[in-house]
């Protein structure tokens, strides 16, 4: 696979263009503290910028998104919304800083393209930024392949884990605004961490760099600093992962699917606390 990024552009007018591209953005604000004289102060934001997705040269999607790790957002997305079946199906990734964002370019096989198209042509209106060009129910649910039978995960690893993540959500500690989709060991260590302002495209770049790194997604534990929501057992599930913890809440159809699909949900983990609300059976005391 060709990894790129290079500008296209540099003659930038209006406020998505103006935005910069790395991680976080410093600004002028002011500070209002109550019995206090309000304070001038250099703040640090997350940066936020349209982010094009292209496959063989046609737009399939404009995410909004922190333009850091663009090219394993893009190899992420494309393995977890089933567009390639692997990695080895993307000949070249390309990031472009355009005038009015980013594009990422991605070329695959000319059937997936088509497919690609055919589920293009059925998009209404904007894309959300979670079930990206789907409009019908079947599409919107689609069949997950069976989890493997994965690891078996101690409680004690889910909680070193979580009191390891906050060390390495360097944007986060920098404005607060950001999420984080992390790979942990079986032993509690984190392996690989993405961050962004969407949670979505956080766990694409996870699973995109997973991939291009060659890590064992199947040996891992994934945590998500969001809720956990439909999308996000779909794109779990499709990438390989076995156990998913997130620190906020999940939905009832995401537990619904991961149940079917074999996958171990566990959420509201915070502290030593957590909930498992699908595949107990890999949750193992030593």
């Amino acid at each position: 696979m060709t990894v790129r990024r290079r500008a296209a552009g540099t003659d930038r007018t209006g406020v998505a263009a103006r935005a910069a591209r790395t991680p976080t953005t410093t600004l002028a604000a002011t500070r209002w503290s109550s019995g206090s004289e309000p304070v001038a102060k250099v703040e640090t934001v997350a940066t936020e910028c349209p982010v094009a997705l292209v496959f063989n040269g046609v737009s399939y999607a404009v995410m909004m998104s922190t333009p850091a790790d663009l090219e394993d957002m893009g190899v992420g997305f494309a393995i977890a919304e089933g567009i390639v079946g692997g990695a080895a199906e993307i000949t070249s990734v390309e990031a472009l800083d355009m005038v009015l964002g980013m594009e990422v370019r991605l070329e695959i096989p000319a059937a997936r393209a088509t497919a690609l198209d055919e589920r293009r042509r059925s998009m209404v209106g904007g894309t959300a930024c979670g079930l990206c060009g789907i409009i019908s129910l079947d599409m919107a649910i689609r069949p997950l392949p069976k989890a493997s039978a994965g690891p078996k995960v101690q409680p004690d690893a889910i909680r070193a884990a979580l009191r390891r993540l906050p060390e390495a959500q360097a944007t986060h500690r920098q404005t607060g605004s950001v999420h984080a989709a992390a790979m942990a060991s079986l032993a509690g260590e984190i392996l690989l961490t993405r961050e962004d302002v969407g949670r979505h495209n956080a766990l694409d770049k996870l699973i995109g760099a997973a991939t291009r790194g060659g890590l064992d997604i199947g040996q891992s534990i994934l945590l998500l600093t969001s809720r956990c929501s439909t999308e996000m057992i779909q794109k779990a599930a499709t990438a390989g992962f076995s156990t998913v913890v997130a620190i906020s809440a999940p939905t009832s159809l995401a537990i619904a699917l991961a149940e079917e699909a074999g996958v171990t949900l566990v959420a509201f983990a915070r502290g030593d606390d957590f909930t498992v609300y699908s595949g107990p059976e890999r949750i193992v005391q030593p």
